[in-house]
C-alpha cells in the first residue's frame, strides 16, 4: 500500500477497503470479486478527479512524497556502468550530490544528482538533499572532466535548498553555488537538467543552469520554500499554501513563463505510484532534448544556453 497525503483520504479509505476483501477473498467461499473490481474503479476515478485539479500545494506536497523516486532511482534505472566519483578535491565529500559517470542510452554522460535518501539513515547521510559547499565544489569538478571528454552533462534535480549551516557559510557557500552556476553556463557540451521533485533557491540552480531544463509533473521549482516565502512576506510559516499559490512554482506555470522548456508526465497520482514508468519517461525525454544538440559546435551550445536564460521573462 502507497503512502497518502492527506488530501487523499478518499482514495485511500477506498483501497483500504478492496485490501480488505482481497484478503477476505481468500479465505472465504464468498466471491467478492465483483465488489473488488467496482471499488478499484471507484478508487482510480476519485485518483484521477483529485489529480486533475491540484493545487500548487497539494503539488508541492507530491513533490516533497517520501516514496518518490530519487536521483539514485534515475541513475539506477537510467544510466549503465556508472562509476561514481567522489570529494571536491578542496575540502571534503558532500554525499547530498551525487556525481560520476557512466552510459545513458548508449552515450557517455557526466552525471550529477541531488539525493534526498529513502529512510531515517540514509537521509541523514546525505543532508537530506541539502548541499554544502564541497558538494557544488565537486559538481564544478565533474563539469569541467565532462568539458573535456567532450560528455554531455545529465542533472537530477532535487533539494529543499542549499544547506544553510554555519559551517557551510564559512566555507564559502554563495561563492560555490555561483561557481557552479558559472561552470554550467560555460559549458561547451550539452547540459540538461531534470527536476525530479523539489527544485529549490540557489541549491538547484547551480546545477540546472542548462542547455534544456525539463520538471516532472508534479515537480516544483522555485527561489525559495513556500514555508521560506510566508515567513519573509507575513511573518507567519504557516501561509505556506498562499505562497506557494502566489510564487508559480508548478511546472504548469513554469512552462508558460519559460522558465522550462518540457513537462514529463507521471502516472496517476504521481512517481511514486509507479516509479519505473515515470523514470522511463523521464529518460525518454532526456534523449530527446539530448539529441537536439547532436552535431553542434561547443561555441553553438553555448550560445543557445545563454539566450535562452536571457530571453526568460522578456516576452511575457
Amino acid at each position: 500500500m502507497p503512502s497518502y497525503l492527506e488530501f487523499e483520504k478518499s482514495v485511500a479509505d477506498l483501497e483500504g477497503k478492496v485490501q480488505e476483501l482481497r484478503t477476505m477473498n481468500g479465505d472465504s467461499a464468498v466471491d467478492v470479486g465483483e465488489e473488488i473490481a467496482r471499488l478499484e474503479t471507484k478508487a482510480n476515478q476519485a485518483l484521477t478527479d483529485i489529480y486533475a485539479k491540484l493545487t500548487p500545494w497539494q503539488k508541492t506536497l507530491v513533490a516533497r512524497h517520501p516514496d518518490r523516486p530519487h536521483a539514485a532511482d534515475y541513475i539506477d534505472q537510467l544510466v549503465e556502468d556508472f562509476t561514481p566519483m567522489a570529494g571536491d578535491r578542496k575540502y571534503s565529500e558532500d554525499s547530498a550530490i551525487v556525481t560520476g559517470i557512466g552510459r545513458f542510452r548508449g552515450r557517455r554522460v557526466a552525471v550529477i544528482g541531488q539525493e534526498k535518501g529513502h529512510d531515517t539513515q540514509s537521509r541523514l547521510k546525505h543532508n537530506f538533499g541539502m548541499a554544502r559547499p564541497e558538494g557544488y565544489r565537486k559538481a564544478v569538478r565533474i563539469m569541467e572532466l565532462a568539458d573535456r571528454f567532450d560528455m554531455p552533462v545529465v542533472s537530477f534535480v532535487d533539494t529543499a535548498g542549499a544547506y544553510p549551516g554555519i559551517g557551510a557559510e564559512e566555507r564559502g557557500q554563495a561563492e560555490a553555488i555561483a561557481r557552479s552556476t558559472e561552470a554550467c553556463l560555460k559549458l561547451g557540451v550539452p547540459n540538461v537538467a531534470l527536476i525530479i521533485g523539489e527544485g529549490g533557491s540557489g541549491g538547484a540552480i547551480a546545477i540546472a543552469t542548462a542547455n534544456r531544463v525539463i520538471m516532472m509533473e508534479h515537480a516544483i521549482y522555485s527561489v525559495i520554500s513556500p514555508e521560506g516565502a510566508a515567513s519573509i512576506l507575513w511573518r507567519d510559516s504557516s501561509r505556506a499554501q498562499d505562497a506557494a499559490t502566489s510564487m508559480k512554482i508548478t511546472a504548469q506555470d513554469l512552462i508558460k513563463l519559460n522558465v522550462v522548456d518540457e513537462i514529463v508526465s507521471e502516472p496517476m497520482g504521481g512517481a511514486h505510484r509507479d516509479p519505473g514508468v515515470a523514470v522511463g519517461k523521464a529518460g525518454d525525454a532526456i534523449e530527446r532534448a539530448l539529441a537536439k544538440f547532436d552535431g553542434q559546435s561547443h561555441d553553438a551550445v553555448r550560445l543557445q544556453r545563454h539566450e535562452k536564460f536571457l530571453e526568460i521573462g522578456r516576452n511575457l
